[in-house]
């Protein structure tokens, strides 16, 4: 185990939380997150690739633990985990050279347990 499985473990309650309270809010978002994460004209890996930098441009920890985590369960590469840090580097400039390392050390966690982590976490991914 490491940071960014406890960054998940950290947002699991509190999430759980939220869903007991605004349950209806919670369903409608994972609905939305099913459907613009189904494979279509992009694969999901791609789909979770774009997740990664995006979660790097908003600097969230938890979006980083939980793309990283699904890009590595749908078999994206250290390679191209690493190219996407650096498209997020450069629409991002300085604080993209802080969240990408970041995102890599999330994938290098997730990616050395193997695709089949059987952990599920508070947010969906």
């Amino acid at each position: 185990m490491g940071h960014y499985h406890d960054v998940l473990d950290e947002v699991r309650g509190p999430y759980q939380e939220l869903r007991g309270t605004i349950g209806e809010v919670v369903a409608g978002y994972g609905a939305l997150h099913r459907a613009a994460m189904a494979e279509g004209a992009l694969s999901t890996k791609t789909k979770e690739l774009v997740a990664l930098a995006i979660a790097i441009t908003r600097e969230c920890d938890g979006c980083i633990a939980a793309h990283a985590r699904a890009a590595a369960r749908r078999s994206a590469t250290e390679a191209e985990v690493a190219e996407v840090i650096g498209v997020a580097i450069l629409m991002n400039g300085g604080p993209g050279t802080v969240f990408g390392p970041r995102a890599l050390a999330a994938f290098q966690e997730f990616s050395s347990e193997g695709v089949a982590d059987a952990r599920g976490a508070g947010v969906t991914s």
